[in-house]
């Protein structure tokens, strides 16, 4: 079983299909489910936190 999040609203960059996006948290991974084109996540350290 994987844990993954639909991204609402997000547009494919590849195929354009709306609301087809998702991520998968663990791998650090967004996928497109209509072409599978996948991207790397860059976790940005949360700015309130460092104050």
């Amino acid at each position: 079983m994987r844990l993954t999040h639909v991204l609402d609203g997000l547009r494919c960059a590849v195929c354009h299909t709306v609301n087809g996006m998702w991520l998968d948290p663990v791998r650090g991974l967004v996928e497109c489910r209509e072409c599978g084109q996948t991207a790397l996540t860059v976790p940005v350290p949360d700015a309130r936190r460092s104050l």
